[in-house]
């Protein structure tokens, strides 16, 4: 078993690459999508952002409302830290429950002929490939825990573009917004395959189509 993970950095398409990767055969984990889902109304980590952040950031139905969250710590690193410090170790925990999950799935009976019955053990498949979206691997430091390191890469201005559209913002906030990640150019650094997410769907679903074999062969 391979477990590969993919960064980039806002609007760079990560969640294109790892949509991608799934329809090819790959086990998918989105640490986004886990983000989300351990920030749920009255879970722990809920009840200490409520407690720090106040009962405002708070729609009617409890959930958190992320655009005024993001408001509060957009600029303000001291906020950020707090909030990160409460949901990335629920979000790792989540990650390595779901990374056991597949490695079970993955077992296989491999038998063991005897004289008067047979026996088994257990193998993992060999071509199992497991694939993390972690927008802050670079940042975290966790590259070393992964087998390969994937990142998607787009220029500066095609970000800016991009969350310029996506977000309804102007150029300075995109600016500011994409300005509060590592550089996408220093984290090629760290990449063993990049993934050029500037031309078109089917530019960048071969890309990954080829890395895709080359982990699996």
């Amino acid at each position: 078993m391979r477990v590969v993970g993919v960064t980039g950095g806002i609007a760079s398409g990560k969640s294109l690459v790892l949509n991608t990767f799934m329809k090819l055969g790959a086990y998918a984990i989105d640490c986004d999508a886990l983000s989300r889902e351990v920030v749920m109304p009255c879970s722990k980590p809920w009840w200490e952002i409520v407690s720090f952040f106040g009962k405002d950031i708070l729609k009617k139905d409890l959930e958190l409302d992320r655009k005024k969250l993001r408001g509060i710590v957009f600029g303000d690193s001291e906020k950020l830290d707090i909030l990160e410090k409460i949901i990335h170790p629920e979000v790792r925990r989540k990650c390595m429950e779901r990374v056991e999950a597949i490695k079970n799935l993955s077992l296989k009976k491999k038998a063991l002929p005897k004289k008067n019955y047979t026996s088994y053990t257990m193998e993992l498949e060999p071509d199992t490939l497991v694939v993390i979206d972690v927008p802050l691997l670079i940042e975290l430091g966790i590259q070393k825990e992964f087998d390969k390191v994937i990142v998607v890469y787009v220029s500066e201005e095609v970000q800016i573009r991009r969350v310029m559209e996506r977000d309804g913002v102007t150029k300075e906030a995109a600016k500011k917004m994409i300005g509060m990640q590592m550089p996408l150019k220093e984290k090629l650094k760290f990449a063993d395959n990049v993934i050029n997410n500037e031309g078109t769907l089917e530019e960048t679903e071969k890309q990954v189509r080829n890395v895709f074999e080359a982990l699996s062969s």
